[in-house]
């Protein structure tokens, strides 16, 4: 399914924001599907397209698509002006950056100072947007980004019932796979994999606790990257976990997430956690078709054996690594995690209710000014909040006490020094560069009465020790998209970007959603 030329948008538009539009048969072959920030860039800088054109071709696929996956909860009503702006300083010289120019969707999660709301899928938090803008969109609107819109996610980011659906929530409904429409997009980043997928935008910002950007990453077809913790900052961002939590990029290449990620990240004296980040400010650079040559790459125990059609993924997978000229070496055991055992769900409980008590605070003109609050919303609003799932995590995390708990300062140690020392000492035992898992199986059928069934997956032992991990498009089980995860220690994303790189030029087998309603059954 390919859009229409943006040929009409130009010569709509070409009056109003100073483009060349004396040859519009040069534009003719230009595409907004699939393009990445390089394609726009260039077509930009050759006069062919404008700011605002691109926001509006986007608006109208938005438009004409969305309707069928519901990744979108909110689309910026200011997002053409601020295009006309940025138009304006093209034409007088002025260039932010890599992005100038480039819309984004960002996750409802993430505050805008601006006309949009911030509600993390919650009606609850309908009642007027957030104050300012995060630090990461501060970053973002810097650079030259335009904020298109707010996705939809995974209700308080999957961390709401043990029976959620992954993409639901109370305020933007069911959002779905745009590969197959009754599949689910996974979550709880759900709503910016799909969009991105779909091409609704050429990038996206997830945030993550455990598998929240890197599974709907995989599950959608996308490049997804969840950074080192305190590489980007947390700030107006709603939480679930000091200890885990991350925004990062999710894109249909790893060179356009390396080039959103070195916008994200930055030092930020409301995040204590990026205080001592290892930054980069060019994630780009790290983009290397040879970075595979001589790496030692190992497979986590497990990876195989869960399903033959993956298993079938994965063989090509080392095959490819092996013929870049990677060693990989098979069965890597991280015993450490045993260790961690159920501290990882007391932890994040602990962690959670401090963290949403003080986001509360940060908009006191909010009606929900506890956790207490918002669970006696949920129960008056059941109708709308809870048809399908109730809210335990909340109830739980309600019942715990403070930071200084005994239990929470001791669960705290058992999972970060485990989980640290897991892959610390796996990198350092077996002389590896990096570890690999697969992302996760092929996307299960939606049910919203019993909630997600997943399949397999990689990513606790990136997110419970708060270092990097990526994952990239690894092929393809029928209609539906598989990905594989690259990790490695602290602040190595200029390691992962290299491989990643390589191997998804190597491969390429990234391809368009076609918005199938069902898989065939015969």
């Amino acid at each position: 399914m390919r859009l229409l030329s943006v040929k009409h948008f130009l010569l709509a538009t070409c009056s109003i924001v100073l483009l060349s539009c004396a040859q519009p048969e040069n534009i003719l072959t230009f595409e907004l599907e699939e393009a990445s920030v390089t394609d726009l860039q260039q077509f930009m800088r050759e006069g062919q397209l404008s700011a605002t054109t691109l926001v509006q071709a986007y608006l109208d696929r938005i438009a004409q698509y969305d309707d069928q996956v519901k990744s979108i909860i909110q689309l910026n009503p200011d997002a053409l002006a601020i295009a006309r702006v940025l138009d304006e300083e093209r034409a007088a010289g002025k260039l932010r950056g890599p992005l100038h120019g480039i819309p984004v969707l960002i996750k409802d999660n993430i505050d805008t100072g601006d006309q949009m709301l911030t509600t993390a899928g919650s009606l609850a938090l309908t009642f007027a947007p957030a104050p300012d803008d995060a630090f990461v969109v501060k970053q973002l609107r810097a650079a030259g980004a335009i904020i298109l819109g707010k996705t939809n996610l995974s209700e308080w980011a999957n961390f709401r019932s043990t029976r959620s659906s992954s993409g639901w929530s109370g305020r933007g409904g069911q959002t779905r796979n745009p590969y197959v429409l009754d599949r689910s997009p996974c979550g709880s980043s759900s709503g910016s994999g799909a969009a991105v997928s779909a091409n609704f935008a050429t990038l996206a910002i997830g945030t993550e606790t455990n598998g929240s950007i890197v599974c709907p990453s995989s599950t959608n077809g996308v490049v997804g990257i969840k950074p080192t913790v305190g590489l980007v900052s947390r700030d107006g961002i709603i939480p679930i976990s000091e200890t885990q939590d991350t925004a990062g990029p999710m894109t249909r290449t790893v060179r356009d997430a390396a080039l959103l990620l070195g916008v994200m990240a930055a030092i930020d004296s409301k995040d204590k956690a990026t205080t001592s980040a290892q930054l980069h400010a060019d994630y780009s650079q790290f983009l290397d078709e040879n970075a595979l040559k001589g790496k030692r790459i190992g497979i986590l125990k497990g990876t195989f054996g869960n399903h033959e059609k993956v298993d079938a993924v994965l063989a090509k997978v080392v095959a490819t690594l092996e013929e870049q000229g990677a060693e990989v070496i098979s069965d890597i055991e991280l015993p450490e995690r045993e260790n961690i055992g159920k501290a990882s769900y007391t932890l994040m409980l602990y962690e959670y209710k401090d963290g949403l008590n003080n986001y509360f605070a940060s908009r006191p003109n909010s009606p929900i000014q506890s956790i207490e609050d918002l669970i006696a919303f949920n129960k008056e609003n059941a109708d709308q909040e809870m048809p399908f799932f109730g809210q335990e995590h909340l109830e739980r995390a309600a019942e715990m006490g403070s930071l200084e708990e005994p239990e929470y300062l001791e669960a705290l140690e058992q999972v970060t020094l485990n989980a640290r020392d897991a892959i610390d000492n796996a990198l350092a035992s077996h002389n590896l560069d990096a570890l690999m898992g697969i992302t996760g199986g092929p996307s299960w059928t939606i049910d919203v009465v019993n909630g997600d069934h997943f399949g397999m997956g990689s990513s606790s032992p990136a997110a419970q020790s708060g270092y990097p991990n990526i994952t990239v498009p690894a092929g393809f089980v029928g209609e539906l998209p598989v990905g594989v995860s690259f990790f490695a220690g602290r602040y190595e994303e200029p390691k992962l970007i290299g491989i990643a790189y390589d191997f998804e030029q190597a491969t390429q087998v990234r391809r368009a959603p076609k918005f199938l309603k069902t898989l065939p059954t015969e």
